[in-house]
């Protein structure tokens, strides 16, 4: 078996909140505990939701934290030449087809949304663009997938009737997620992923996507979401406010509680706090 090498990879479209951290605490004890590596990618391949400066803002959030990745960390908008080999790669071996879709024409031919809340791609240019240039690349799903997660346990989901037929380079011409993300873990030796719960309906297409490029697969671990006061996710986008980081060791505190860690009281400092926490975190997960 591989050197467990692990990784934090924010967006870059605001500061760390409350649930970010948990990601972020949880992805560095399950690689202290496993005598690991972490690493941290800032997935800035969206640039028109990237705010400027944003990255090295949560990189020093992390540092004031005692969460400082053990590589120089890497940027997705630095590493395209990557993603495009990977799709040059699929269409070759059939993988990936050219969309001549329009936004308009999918809402209007697709389905109802599943419960990941996207359109499921009818398959409309599967076999050719009838002559329209193409606007997007789209990866060929094929059957269901299952997998185990280290939390969840055994998850599966068919990609034909609750996905579709996924984009792997926008109309826009930005990388989508999903390949950007398969390709980064694949190059960087990601061994395992630690990251919240509601990534766990991605990874369905991710494991497609590696099996198409021939890519080895990491474990999967996805972590208990934080809640907002009217339960739904702590997120940017319901206005998460950004960690208070006047007290690191409190803040840390907070989010061993909700990873179910409880530390004896004390002040230690914040590296202090990590160590004991990483002696604590259940590797057999």
């Amino acid at each position: 078996m591989a050197a467990y090498r692990g990784r934090f990879a924010p967006s870059p479209t605001g500061p760390l909140h409350d649930g970010s951290l948990v990601a972020a605490l949880a992805s560095w004890l399950d690689a202290r505990a496993h005598g690991g590596q972490w690493l941290v990618r800032i997935e800035d391949v969206d640039g028109p939701r990237c705010q400027a400066g944003t990255g090295e803002l949560i990189l020093g959030q992390l540092a004031a934290l005692g969460l400082v990745p053990d590589e120089p960390p890497a940027w997705q908008s630095q590493r395209g030449t990557l993603y495009q080999a990977a799709l040059k790669r699929l269409i070759a071996s059939g993988h990936a087809y050219g969309c001549a879709c329009t936004r308009a024409e999918i809402a209007a031919a697709a389905g109802p949304r599943p419960k990941h809340g996207e359109l499921i791609y009818p398959g409309t240019c599967r076999h050719g663009t009838n002559g329209r240039p193409v606007r997007a690349w789209r990866f060929r799903v094929d059957g269901c997938v299952h997998w185990q997660d280290r939390r969840l346990g055994a998850q599966s989901q068919d990609l034909e009737t609750e996905v579709g037929d996924f984009v792997l380079k926008r109309a826009d011409g930005l990388w989508a997620y999903q390949l950007a993300v398969v390709v980064d873990d694949a190059a960087q030796g990601i061994t395992d992923v630690v990251r919240g719960e509601d990534l766990a309906d991605n990874t369905p297409r991710q494991i497609a996507l590696q099996r198409a490029l021939g890519l080895p697969k990491p474990r999967y671990l996805h972590t208990p979401l934080v809640l907002a006061a009217d339960g739904h996710k702590l997120s940017k986008q319901n206005g998460a406010a950004a960690i208070d980081l006047g007290d690191p060791p409190a803040r840390l505190r907070e989010a061993l509680r909700h990873l179910g860690l409880h530390l004896d009281s004390g002040s230690p400092t914040a590296a202090e706090l990590l160590a004991a926490a990483a002696r604590q975190w259940p590797q057999g997960v």
